[in-house]
């Protein structure tokens, strides 16, 4: 496992309760490189921890629109088969 540092003093400025800023910050990673088209939704779901359903809610709620290309189509379409 990979950790990012984070500079203390931008860590306790998080206007977030303390035991909901690694996730948060999890999140708003996780969502920005979706949005740069750097991580695949699922890989990006992943580095979010959150299952497909809340990660397309968070994408929802954040106007990101879904990236879904013909090999995640195709992939969909032999799950579905």
């Amino acid at each position: 496992m990979a950790t990012i540092e984070i500079d203390e003093e931008v860590y306790e400025a998080l206007r977030l309760p303390e035991h909901e800023r690694s996730q948060a910050m999890k999140e708003e990673l996780a969502v920005s490189l979706y949005a740069r088209d750097v991580l695949s939704f699922g890989k990006a779901r992943t580095l979010a921890e959150l299952s497909t359903r809340e990660f397309q809610a968070l994408l929802g709620e954040r106007e990101i629109p879904r990236h879904y290309t013909e090999t995640e189509l195709a992939e969909d379409l032999e799950y579905a088969e």
